[in-house]
């Protein structure tokens, strides 16, 4: 298997165009980040795990941690191991009877289970070479491309159109609120 880096959860993020949540893994001592899509009810599961709440019945990650309590299994980490086709394949390293498992799950799973068990988290260095980002890096590579920090003149010009469309509508807005206000003096009662 190729080398594995140790990441933390950053953050979970709302993606305001579709409300997909996203689980930001940040490398450890490291400003490299992995973003990853999961669904609205794992996200849940892990804020929860996260934020230390309380919850009356047990979730079903906190179910499975049970279920690897009862079964003298212990978790041992948890792993981002590949990238196909924009999909994440994850894996939960589990340890019983002196036997290593290797437990196929959705990275979001695999999460949920880590921030409940206190494992590591891993990511194969493969998908953080072709999935991670830099922020200063992609900051600098837009810069680069925009002629550090220079925009188009077509860019300006646009910018100036709708700049010179915001304050017609700013203008017609006015024009309407003192229409509204003159019929209403029209029909003030006598």
């Amino acid at each position: 298997m190729n080398d594995m880096i140790e990441v933390e959860i950053d953050s979970i993020r709302v993606s305001l165009m579709s409300q997909q949540r996203i689980v930001i893994l940040r490398e450890r001592d490291e400003e490299r980040y992995l973003p990853i899509w999961i669904g609205v009810y794992e996200a849940e599961a892990i804020t929860i795990a996260l934020q230390e709440v309380e919850v009356a019945r047990p979730l079903t990650h906190d179910l499975l941690k049970d279920v690897f309590q009862q079964l003298d299994a212990r978790v041992i980490r948890v792993e981002v191991i590949s990238l196909r086709e924009d999909t994440f394949y994850g894996n939960i390293v589990a340890e019983v009877n002196g036997r290593t498992l290797n437990i196929d799950s959705r990275p979001s799973d695999a999460l949920a289970i880590a921030v409940r068990t206190h494992v590591p988290i891993m990511v194969s260095d493969d998908v953080m070479t072709a999935a991670g980002i830099i922020p200063e890096e992609d900051l600098q590579q837009e810069e680069a491309v925009e002629g550090e920090g220079d925009f188009p003149e077509s860019e300006v010009e646009i910018g100036e159109e709708r700049l010179s469309l915001f304050e017609d509508f700013l203008e017609q807005l006015d024009k309407d609120k003192s229409e509204d206000q003159d019929s209403a003096d029209d029909k003030e009662p006598e």
